[in-house]
C-alpha cells in the first residue's frame, strides 16, 4: 500500500533532469515544477515509469496534479522535490482519484466508494485488461459525477490497477 499525497497546480516549468555523470539515461528524466497560485511551489522528476492518466503530453501553463509517495525518502532542499508517481492533467469531464482500495473498494480516506458495474474497464497500466477484482489495490480511479453522501460513491468509467513493481 503506497501512502498517496498529492499537489496540484500550474506547470511553470519543464526540463531535463540529469541523473547520472556518464549522461546515462540522458533526455530519459523530467524536471517538472507546479505551482499552486498561493505561492507554494513543488519540482516533481517524471521518469520512464511515471504513470500519465490518458498518457496525455503536458506543457507549461497546463493544471496538473502530481501524485507521490508520502513514505519516500526526498531531499531537505526548497522547493520540495518528489519522484512522481502518477501525472494527472485537468479534465472537464472527468474526476480522477489515486489511493488504495480497501476489500469494501473504499478508497485509504474514506473519501470515495466505488460501485463497479459491467461497463466499467479494469486494466493494467499497460491498457491490457485485469481478470481480478480490483480491491485491496492502489488504484487510479477515472470517474464522473458521485452522490453527496459521506462516503461519496461513484460508478468509475475506468480503473487502472498499480501492480507492485
Amino acid at each position: 500500500m503506497t501512502n498517496f499525497h498529492s499537489f496540484h497546480g500550474t506547470i511553470t516549468m519543464i526540463s531535463d533532469f540529469f541523473t547520472g555523470q556518464n549522461g546515462e539515461g540522458e533526455g530519459c528524466y523530467k524536471f517538472i515544477s507546479v505551482e499552486n497560485g498561493l505561492g507554494a511551489l513543488v519540482n516533481f522528476v517524471v521518469s520512464p515509469t511515471t504513470y500519465f492518466v490518458d498518457h496525455v503530453m503536458v506543457a507549461v501553463g497546463d493544471r496538473v496534479t502530481g501524485y507521490y509517495d508520502g513514505n519516500s525518502p526526498v531531499p531537505l532542499i526548497y522547493p520540495p522535490q518528489y519522484q512522481a508517481l502518477v501525472m494527472v492533467k485537468d479534465s472537464p469531464y472527468q474526476n480522477v482519484k489515486v489511493d488504495f482500495f480497501t476489500s469494501e473498494l473504499v478508497s485509504s480516506d474514506g473519501q470515495l466508494r466505488l460501485n463497479i458495474s459491467p461497463y466499467t474497464q479494469i486494466v493494467l497500466t499497460n491498457g491490457q485488461l485485469y481478470s481480478r477484482t480490483p480491491t485491496n489495490q492502489d488504484l487510479i480511479v477515472i470517474y464522473g459525477p458521485t452522490t453527496k453522501s459521506i462516503p461519496a460513491q461513484t460508478t468509475p468509467y475506468r480503473i487502472i490497477v498499480l501492480c507492485k513493481r
